[in-house]
């Protein structure tokens, strides 16, 4: 009682064995074999799972959505980047597994492959590109050349380069396979994706997807990192206990979760930018190249969301060339906010190169340039919504243009010009976030007891999600129960099955506790519309409220079905829709050694109206030691 169950929490099924990867160090090369340096460890080694033991039938397939491509579970016969599975050593102890994957010696040869593809500039050179589909693609708004003729001044050759980034959630990659009768198997995953590891899982083994069960009752971080990252490991851990006919678990390292994550799509953007006198933008394009790694995994993705987020600026209008890099590193995937961190900051970028160009204030050149209620339109589409809900300027004008905000700007000079060593900067940045709403199932079922299972698409990955589900189900259901207050102890969320609710899709984007609580709350108006006439019925003989439990051993007693679904789609008129934030901070950095401390950070952010005030709050991480943080969220 009171302990949350993860993954690796799970007791060891009898005769459970141990899993780890070993890995290529190498970009480029074949795989000649594989051998053990003598060790305590090696001796311990029960085999070695690799492409060969993929059953007749199966696919080396270890992450994908079809539709976008695939990526392999096995290098085989050719690494195609370092840190690719090679196979997995098998053990009785996760630590002994551990140890002999370390002791793995792999042989290589670059006989007859080309050299490896490792940055932008090479793909560039050597036209290695993913396509972008159409429909994901992004679109320029206005007509550059115009917008460049009205320009004062112009800026021709700038660039911005974004390296990588890496997870560090608590929990790394993990999962347990137990195999079943029948060719089924059953994959406990730490996962964001539990419907495309049951599909991947099921191609790879070559069966069909009823045969996968896929259970994720909660992960210990995700950060989009429990994505498509998350497939390899359930896969690996499935081929091995297909083949051993014993279940098989696996728990990753730090260094080797690290090495293989992938993390955030490195960028280079090099642009040229028109502008007036007084700061105003006129034209903006943007030549960018993402280093999307090996495989097209959520790449294709990004360039929509990058552009997204850089147009929280009217750049009067803009231009693009997007190349979508294939190169010879790990496949880049989604990392918090992806695409929209890179967008965000290649515009500050532009922005302070603007204001620096003109001897500007940045912060006015800032505010010069945010949307007006047309002009979102126009960048934007049907997702700027409705005038009333632009709220960017109110919010960024009570950062930028408070008292306190000039205070600790003239503060922050005087600090400069009294230390040599050691230097602060203050910033206030805006931020649009453009929302994508998509289809989500629901199911609220009431048992004998008057106790309530809900189940729903989405995975708790500590976003309060299930708390809010909890609520939800509580206040669809309120008017049927006399103890209002006290339904809420009634519910409890179960956790993902992809055989018990189907086309769950998978949780990010910031959407799925709204999508989510959506359907079940039309789960419960369901239930409300076959229960009101027996509540009605009862309250009318007795001349009282009818308590809950009577109430559904009555509509038992009828024979009606206390269990229902709901899918929902969003209005189609309402798929995409926009939040509004912005945040100073003040930075200090030792100049000798490069380290940076965040001396206060102030967020403002428009949350609309919450549906878990407490939640929310809670989900600002709280600052480093020694940093002072302010929030404020406003509610329209």
């Amino acid at each position: 009682p009171g302990e949350a169950v993860y993954v690796d929490d799970i007791p060891a099924p009898k005769d459970c064995i141990y899993g780890a990867f070993i890995y290529s160090t190498h970009p480029h090369a074949h795989i000649k074999g594989v051998n053990f340096r003598p060790s305590l460890a090696s001796e311990k080694v029960i085999g070695v799972i690799t492409a060969k033991d993929i059953p007749a039938g199966g696919k080396n397939v270890g992450a994908g959505i079809n539709m976008l491509g695939t990526e392999a579970l096995f290098g085989d016969p050719v690494s195609e980047f370092a840190g690719q599975n090679i196979g997995i050593v098998i053990a009785e102890t996760q630590k002994y597994a551990c140890m002999a994957a370390k002791q793995a010696v792999i042989e290589y040869s670059t006989e007859n492959l080309q050299p490896p593809i490792l940055t932008i500039e090479d793909a560039i050179r050597h036209n290695s590109y993913f396509q972008i589909p159409p429909y994901f693609a992004p679109r320029p708004v206005g007509d550059f050349e115009q917008g460049m003729s009205q320009a004062d001044h112009k800026i021709l050759s700038g660039e911005v380069k974004l390296e990588s980034q890496y997870y560090f959630y608590m929990e790394t990659q993990t999962a347990l396979a137990i195999p079943d009768e029948d060719n089924c198997i059953t994959v406990y995953s730490s996962t964001q994706l539990p419907e495309i590891i049951q599909n991947v899982v099921a191609d790879c083994l070559g069966i069909p997807y009823h045969n996968v069960r896929v259970i994720t009752r909660r992960v210990g971080g995700g950060f989009g990192g429990k994505g498509m990252k998350s497939t390899h490991i359930a896969c690996a851990c499935a081929v091995a206990a297909f083949k051993l006919r014993r279940p098989v678990r696996m728990y990753l390292d730090r260094k080797t979760d690290m090495i293989m994550a992938g993390g955030r799509h490195p960028m280079k953007a090099k642009y040229s930018v028109g502008f007036k006198s007084d700061g105003t933008l006129t034209a903006l394009h943007v030549d960018l190249g993402i280093n999307a790694g090996i495989s097209p995994d959520l790449s294709p993705f990004i360039p929509a969301a990058t552009i997204a987020c850089l147009n929280k600026y009217n750049w009067g209008a803009l231009a693009f060339d997007i190349k979508l890099c294939k190169t010879n590193v790990s496949s880049k995937s989604a990392v918090r906010a992806p695409g929209d961190v890179q967008g965000s900051f290649i515009a500050e970028a532009i922005i302070e190169h603007v204001a620096s160009a003109l001897g500007a204030d940045t912060n006015a050149v800032r505010r010069k340039n945010l949307h007006s209620v047309e002009s979102l339109t126009k960048f934007y589409g049907d997702a700027a919504g409705d005038a009333p809900t632009y709220s960017l300027i109110d919010i960024f004008d009570k950062l930028a243009s408070s008292p306190e905000y000039r205070s600790r700007a003239e503060a922050v000079e005087r600090f400069n010009g009294g230390s040599r060593w050691k230097k602060r900067g203050i910033s206030c940045v805006p931020i649009t976030y453009e929302v994508a709403l998509r289809p989500t199932p629901g199911k609220v079922s009431i048992l004998n007891d008057g106790s309530i299972a809900v189940e729903v698409g989405g995975v708790e990955l500590g976003q309060g999600l299930y708390t809010k589900v909890k609520q939800m189900t509580a206040f669809g259901l309120r008017e049927l129960c006399p103890d209002a207050d006290g339904l809420l102890d009634k519910v409890r969320v179960i956790q993902a099955d992809t055989l018990s609710l189907i086309q769950g899709s998978f949780t990010g984007g910031s959407t799925t506790s709204e999508s989510s609580c959506e359907a079940v709350r039309q789960s419960c108006t369901v239930l409300f519309e076959r229960l009101k006439p027996i509540k009605d019925s009862l309250e009318a003989k007795s001349g009282a409220a009818a308590p809950w439990s009577a109430l559904i051993a009555q509509a038992k007693m009828a024979s009606v079905n206390l269990s229902a679904h709901a899918y929902w789609k969003p209005d189609p008129a309402f798929v995409k829709y926009i939040n509004y934030g912005a945040a100073v901070s003040e930075v200090e950095i030792d100049v000798l050694t490069g380290a940076t401390t965040i001396m206060r950070s102030d967020l403002v952010y428009d949350c609309g109206q919450s549906l878990n005030p407490a939640v929310d709050l809670g989900q600002v991480s709280s600052p480093p030691t020694g940093t002072a943080l302010l929030l404020l969220i406003v509610v329209i």
